[in-house]
């Protein structure tokens, strides 16, 4: 196999292809970050906690009934045709938030794109990791974590750009009427339409999963595709391996009970903690509150939405660290990297905010804790989630971990603000710090390393421990 030459420049073509449904999930994330000072004046809910929360998370909705399709979706339509109606989600999504002339038609566009965010997340990196040749699958996979942070990026830039200077002098009326408070808000919305559209076209020039080919008998389609990935002799060796996964599978339905199966519950219960706990580490509070975090710090709202700008920055560099590593270091270290450095940040973090430092240090704080989750728990999470689960169940068990983020992600940012008053700033994140802690001692006891190995290779040592 160390012969074989694949076509790298097809696989990172339907990889970024395929990615685009991360950027577009990263974008749709944090847009409504930016636009949140002004759509807030616009609803008249500026001074209603409840309203704003719901505005805030009612995506999270979406993206948990998104997740508990996207099993059933792939397993009957395939990766590519469910991909194709993410896209389609997102551009009515893009369009109806920013023409949303009142509070509930806005919040019902806000649930059609976390529709799409909760079908992209799940199926960008499986669709990848099926295409994807196992001795690049890391870095291939990853690449979907990177047009995420892309988008998140983007999202912060356009937003920036498009807001116009604000006076600490104006009073919320005057905002109110400013473009900001009229247009601005909306044109960070539309803007997704234009990555949305060609999502929604090159979708339509890749080639569906060989691994849902086999598993719907269309193999002479499934060895074409990986025949042009890596030649003849990957195709042949690769057609076995996937086969022989499936051979001993009789039934096509695949009952939910299966999942109960002492084999395969182990690893769906490693798939489903990794998915809260890449939530509940509490990185995600700083892009959807980071309005209050950095209020609390002592910046102005101009100064917070550069502020935005640096951390979409540090999240993009790092995101590239972990395409090099991934494949090099491994999953697991990684990943354990991740918790531990966390903890430690959240703790000195909580420190500043216990003895009210103001600017630069708790920036500084902020941005190392973004480094250390861009280049471990970001986007190794995902990695780890597209390969650990078997062929014949990959589709709902993948489904279920993606559920099981949206909910925690739900809960997460539901919780922050409570917690926030309750806890204070400093005892939130140490809150955040004792999580990490107890993920670490998770992943050290329980996760495998699966960098190297084939997928079906995996599902065997998986299966048989």
């Amino acid at each position: 196999m160390n012969t074989v030459k694949f076509n790298f420049k097809y696989i990172l073509s339907i990889a970024f292809v395929s990615a685009m449904g991360g950027l577009l999930f990263g974008y749709d994330w944090v847009v409504i970050g930016g636009a949140k000072p002004f759509y807030e004046l616009y609803f008249d809910i500026a001074n209603a906690p409840a309203m704003q929360g719901w505005a805030m998370s009612s995506a999270l909705i979406g993206c948990i009934f998104g997740a508990v399709l996207s099993g059933f979706i792939a397993d009957r339509l395939g990766r590519k045709k469910s991909l194709i109606l993410a896209a389609l989600l997102f551009i009515i999504s893009a369009f109806g938030t920013g023409y949303a002339n009142a509070f509930t038609p806005f919040i019902w566009y806000r649930l059609i794109g976390g529709l799409g965010i909760g079908l992209a997340s799940t199926l960008s990196p499986m669709y990848i990791a099926e295409i994807a040749p196992a001795k690049f699958r890391g870095r291939f996979v990853a690449i979907n974590q990177l047009t995420i942070v892309i988008g998140i990026l983007a999202a912060q830039i356009i937003n920036w750009l498009i807001a116009e200077p604000i006076a600490d002098s104006l009073d919320a009326e005057q905002i109110l009427v400013s473009w900001n408070g009229q247009m601005g808000w909306r044109i960070m919305f539309w803007a997704e339409l234009v990555p949305a559209g060609m999502f929604f076209l090159f979708m339509f020039l890749v080639p569906e999963s060989p691994r849902f080919l086999v598993k719907i008998n269309k193999v002479d389609r499934a060895g074409f595709i990986l025949n042009k990935i890596g030649g003849v002799a990957y195709a042949k060796n690769e057609m076995l391996n996937i086969q022989q996964s499936f051979q001993n599978v009789a039934e096509k339905h695949i009952s939910l009970a299966e999942l109960k199966n002492p084999k395969v519950l182990p690893i769906l219960i490693i798939g489903v903690v990794l998915a809260i706990f890449q939530q509940w580490c509490g990185i995600n509070v700083i892009f959807n509150y980071a309005q209050e975090i950095f209020t609390a710090a002592g910046y102005s709202v101009g100064d917070m939405l550069f502020n935005i700008v640096i951390t979409g920055s540090v999240n993009l560099i790092f995101t590239f660290v972990a395409m090099r590593t991934v494949d090099s270091w491994g999953r697991r270290k990684l990943m354990l990297f991740g918790a531990l450095g966390l903890a430690v940040v959240y703790a000195v973090l909580g420190a500043a905010y216990y003895f009210e430092f103001k600017g630069w240090p708790v920036l500084v704080l902020v941005i190392t804790s973004i480094a250390i989750y861009s280049m471990s728990l970001a986007p190794i999470t995902w990695v780890v989630l597209s390969e650990i689960f078997p062929n014949r169940l990959r589709g709902v068990a993948m489904a279920i971990a993606t559920f099981s983020l949206w909910v925690a992600s739900f809960i997460l940012t539901f919780t922050f603000p409570i917690l926030n008053e309750l806890l204070g700033s400093y005892g939130t994140f140490w809150v955040y710090s004792l999580i990490c802690v107890l993920g670490f001692l998770f992943i050290k006891q329980r996760l495998p390393e699966t960098k190297g190995k084939s997928l079906e290779e995996i599902e065997v040592e998986l299966t048989e421990k």
